[in-house]
């Protein structure tokens, strides 16, 4: 950025400190600041976000970050929160889930690339942050790429590659996939 147009405002954002609209279908909001909130985070290799979390469920479905390791903080709540690792010829690790019940104050990392999520597991909303470690770390949530791809994908390459019968897939790829 030339310094000279450059004011404080690209190095500025506001409204971490409320809540997000936990009422999506999965239950949870998340509040981006990643380069294009916030363009004083160029060239700097960090982002972060603001996670609110339903109670009795509320999801962080299965996602992955292409770009980026993340280091989850819980704030509040209860959070059911793992990674799974990548497939491997060693039967012992192969698609081995790490996974925690995390409380206010714990943390949790997620290595970048690795399929992971979090589920509020309390009876109250929960809050989290994560912090990454690039200005743009990606988000490729799975259900929604892979079901709700537009054109969509071809209803065999998923039934045979999720082994489930053609019909499941047809009412998978009709469901209105929304991000949190």
């Amino acid at each position: 950025m030339d310094p000279k147009i450059v004011t404080g405002d690209e190095f500025f954002f506001s409204g971490l400190n409320k809540p997000g609209n936990i009422t999506s279908p999965v239950g949870s909001k998340l509040t981006q600041v990643f380069v294009d909130e916030m363009p004083g985070l160029n060239t700097l290799g960090t982002s972060l976000v603001r996670i609110d979390y339903a109670p009795n469920g509320g999801l962080n479905p299965p996602h992955v970050h292409p770009r980026a390791s993340e280091i989850l903080l819980v704030m509040e709540g209860t959070l059911y929160s793992g990674f799974i690792a990548s497939n491997s010829k060693d039967p012992n690790i192969r698609n081995k889930l790490f996974a925690k019940t995390l409380y206010p104050g714990d943390v949790y990392v997620f290595p970048r690339g690795l399929i992971h999520f979090q589920m509020n597991v309390g009876e109250s909303n929960a809050v989290a942050f994560a912090i990454f470690s690039s200005q743009n770390p990606g988000i490729i949530t799975l259900a929604n790429f892979l079901f709700g791809s537009w054109p969509p994908i071809d209803t065999g390459v998923l039934a045979r590659g999720f082994q489930l019968d053609n019909n499941i897939v047809n009412d998978l790829q009709s469901h209105l996939w929304v991000q949190n």
